[in-house]
């Protein structure tokens, strides 16, 4: 994507401060999905340098990477599989408790979503200390899926999330970076 596609982007993304709490700056990403030239260019980066064919499945991690995920999904041939917070999936699941700065949450997707061996790619629409992405990655292999990276659209590198991925050995990239 040359600069004036990112410049757009970078555009299109809402910072909203104090939001849900004093000193969060909270990157809203919903006039991006808004803008059909600025959705398009989103999927475009994403699916870049990823050959149809080559994932078997996206796994979104809930919620906001669910409205990426399906269209994603869809341009690179492959399935969609939901990963979501406790019992909003119906039938049997499988699931993974991850510490946060303050507590503890836990992740689920459908028993048999992934396939022994599948290739897969989980999509954030954000990274940023990474605790959610890394808990997800684990689920993955967990179900007996190999993780072959992530996509983000948003990166918040000071928080250190993609350097605990990389550090993990999984490959990732994000499209927009703000300090």
């Amino acid at each position: 994507m040359k600069d004036p596609d990112f410049d757009l982007l970078y555009a299109l993304v809402r910072t909203i401060a104090d939001f849900p709490a004093p000193g969060i700056q909270f990157r809203d990403i919903t006039p991006l999905l808004a803008d059909a030239r600025g959705l398009t260019l989103a999927l475009d980066g994403l699916a870049h340098d990823i050959a149809p064919g080559s994932v078997d499945a996206v796994v979104a991690i809930e919620a906001r990477g669910f409205l990426l995920a399906g269209a994603l999904a869809q341009r690179l041939g492959c399935g969609l599989v939901p990963v979501r917070k406790p019992g909003k999936l119906p039938g049997a699941t499988l699931g993974i408790d991850y510490a946060l700065e303050y507590g503890r949450d836990r992740l689920e997707m459908h028993v048999g979503a992934i396939t022994p061996g599948a290739r897969v790619l989980v999509l954030d629409d954000l990274i940023a200390t990474g605790g959610t992405a890394l808990a997800c990655g684990e689920l993955v292999e967990r179900a007996g899926g190999r993780v072959t990276g992530f996509r983000f659209l948003i990166d918040l590198p000071a928080l250190g999330g993609s350097r605990l991925i990389a550090e993990r050995g999984w490959p990732a990239r994000a499209l927009l970076n703000y300090p």
